[in-house]
Parts: structure tokens; C-alpha cells; sequence
């Protein structure tokens, strides 16, 4: 039985429900758990709880509300969500403080302050905390040394280590699991039944489901037939030797252009690619330490072609995190590439940057 239809974390909506039937709701959280598990809807739907005005202390949203209505259609007066712009590194400050003509009069941070609209509370979500420059989370740290009386912050991240120790002190922590197979599987076949993702048959979707590491943004794209050819090829190429390494940076950066004009997708599309090493690596290394194959045929077959060491494995884990890394970042993409490449083809390579 999901909560609100939302599959996989059951357990962490009890838990604040329990808090509720105590009236212990936290001034600020922080949801920490991979990409594509479910913690942006996770956050919205308990914003849309908090106002509910029949949720009471179960979270469990109406829908018919005028609360819950204007939850639905992103208009809320008292839920306000800020996210990084596709076209920015980091979370911008104005975001949270406004810019200079209306520092402190403009933002997160000053909506929070404001005297609720609908109900008894402000609730504001900061998606891609991540990517919180120390500016920015320095003017955090205000709001969450002292938030106003019934205001919730909730902050959407992916790793602790990713926020600073300050940030991470003032919160409670809210650690958010991979889904299961199964239920990554019984929402893509939803998503394909809707039309909403390609069709894809029984085989495919199992497949799919244990390929996606728990996430569902990992998922559709592997459902994309295009992106799973060219898994496949990278793949292929990532077992051959000696590598061919401008061959790989072609294909790949070729792969990344045709996701489109705007660098959002095509930042994502080489994502999905670099993980796609990842995976061949880590099976490279487990195959070199416990002569185990994966149950990937495609992955299999690679690693069988590949003849290196576990160090040499360990060492292109590592240059593939990084470059991985360096896509968050906004590092120019072929040069990224080329020397992502590179450092293969030269597996003692000191550092991808």
C-alpha cells in the first residue's frame, strides 16, 4: 500500500506521520537519498499534507480541498519550491534572498517570514541542495538557527557530504533507499501503459528495472531505445583492447549532441553514458576479484573481452566518477570527453582534471 501514490517509502511516511500525531513536525529537513527515488514528489506531497485541511494527523492528503487544489496546480500561497536553473551550476542567491535591489525583501528565505495565507503554516522545498554554493548556504543558516513559528524547510539532496556540516546539524535527516526492482518495475510498466514512456515487453522491463539501480529517472531513459543501443555500444567498446579511445569519445559525445540544442539534455544524456561505464567497471572489478559475471548478457560478454587488472579497473572507476562529477559541474563537454577518454586509454593517468 503506497503512500499518496508514492511507491517504495512507506516506512518514512509513517514515521512523519507519527511525528504529526505528536504535533513534533521539525522546522527544517533533509531529504538525502540517490536521484530518481522519489524525494522531490516525496517533498511535495508532504508540503501538500501539511496544508491539507482534512489530512489531520495521518498526512493523508483529500484532494478536494482548496488547499490540496491549489497544492495540485503549483499555486499554493504558502508552498513555495525553488530548484537550480537548468542553465546554472549552483543555486543562485537571489533565489533565497532576492537580488540586490531587494536583498531581504525578495526570495525563500523571505517568504518563509511571511504570515501564512490558507492555513497555519509556510512550507518551503529547495530542490538541488547539492548545489548550494557557500554563499548560499550561509544564508540558510539564519532561517534554520531560528525558522518562524510553523514553517517547514525542506531540502532535497543526494549525498550528506554534498552539504556542508552546518546545514547538515540544523536538519533532520531523512535518508531515502533505492526502490526495489520490483517496484521500479510495476512503475515503468504503469508509465508504458499510460504511453507516457515506450512500450516495452516483459523481458525488457525486467531487465530495465535491475539495470536502474533503484531510480526511476534512470529507468525511462534506459527505456529509450535509442539510449539503449548506444549503452550497449559503449559497452562494447569499453571491452576491447587496447581501447579505442577517439573511436568511444566520438560515439559518446555524438550520442550526448543528439539529445538536443539545450544543454540540460545533453548533459544528461552523458550522464546516462558515464554510469553505463560505471557499471562495465565495477563489473570488471568484481570479475577480477571474485571471477563473478553479471547477469547483464551485454555486460558480461565485455568484461569477458577485458584483460586488465583490478587496479587498472579501480583506477577507470575512478577517472568515470570523475568525470561524472565534472557534468554537475558544467564542464565543456567534448573537452570533458577527450580527456575522460584519455585517462582510459592511460589507466595510470594521476587525475581526470
Amino acid at each position: 500500500m503506497s503512500w499518496q501514490g508514492i511507491d517504495g517509502h512507506d516506512a518514512i511516511a509513517t514515521r512523519l506521520a507519527a511525528a504529526a500525531s505528536c504535533g513534533r513536525i521539525g522546522g527544517a529537513y533533509l531529504f538525502i537519498g540517490p536521484p530518481g527515488v522519489g524525494k522531490g514528489m516525496f517533498a511535495r506531497t508532504f508540503a501538500k499534507a501539511l496544508q491539507c485541511a482534512a489530512a489531520g494527523e495521518t498526512l493523508s492528503t483529500c484532494g478536494r480541498c482548496a488547499s490540496c487544489l491549489q497544492a495540485d496546480a503549483g499555486s499554493h500561497p504558502d508552498i513555495d519550491l525553488v530548484a537550480k536553473p537548468d542553465d546554472k551550476a549552483t543555486l543562485p542567491l537571489e533565489l533565497l534572498v532576492g537580488d540586490d535591489e531587494h536583498r531581504m525583501r525578495d526570495g525563500l528565505c523571505w517568504r518563509l517570514l511571511l504570515k501564512p495565507s490558507l492555513g497555519s503554516r509556510r512550507v518551503a522545498i529547495l530542490l538541488d541542495a547539492d548545489h548550494l554554493s557557500v554563499e548560499a548556504a550561509n544564508c540558510l543558516l539564519k532561517t534554520l538557527e531560528e525558522p518562524p513559528p510553523g514553517a517547514v524547510l525542506i531540502l532535497v539532496g543526494t549525498m550528506l557530504e554534498r552539504q556542508l556540516p552546518t546545514i547538515r546539524s540544523r536538519c533532520q535527516i531523512v535518508r531515502f533507499a533505492p526502490l526495489p526492482a520490483p517496484v521500479v518495475a510495476a512503475i515503468l510498466r504503469r508509465l508504458s501503459d499510460d504511453g507516457r514512456i515506450p512500450r516495452i515487453t516483459d523481458d525488457t522491463l525486467a531487465d530495465i528495472a535491475t539495470r536502474a539501480a533503484g531510480s526511476i529517472d534512470r529507468a525511462v531513459q534506459l527505456a529509450d531505445p535509442a539510449l539503449a543501443d548506444m549503452r550497449l555500444r559503449v559497452v562494447d567498446l569499453l571491452g576491447r583492447r587496447p581501447l579505442p579511445g577517439v573511436e568511444l569519445a566520438r560515439e559518446v559525445l555524438a550520442a550526448a549532441e543528439a539529445a538536443g540544442k539545450d544543454a540540460a539534455p545533453r548533459r544528461q544524456r552523458l550522464k546516462l553514458l558515464l554510469e553505463s561505464a560505471v557499471d562495465f567497471h565495477r563489473a570488471a572489478l568484481r570479475q577480477c576479484v571474485t571471477e563473478e559475471s553479471p547477469p547483464d548478457s551485454a555486460l558480461a560478454r565485455a568484461v569477458s573481452d577485458w584483460a586488465g587488472t583490478p587496479e587498472e579497473a579501480s583506477i577507470a572507476l575512478r577517472h568515470t566518477l570523475d568525470a561524472i562529477e565534472a557534468v554537475d559541474h558544467n564542464a565543456h563537454l567534448p573537452t570533458l570527453v577527450e580527456a575522460w577518454t584519455t585517462a582510459l586509454e592511460r589507466p595510470h593517468f594521476s587525475r581526470l582534471f
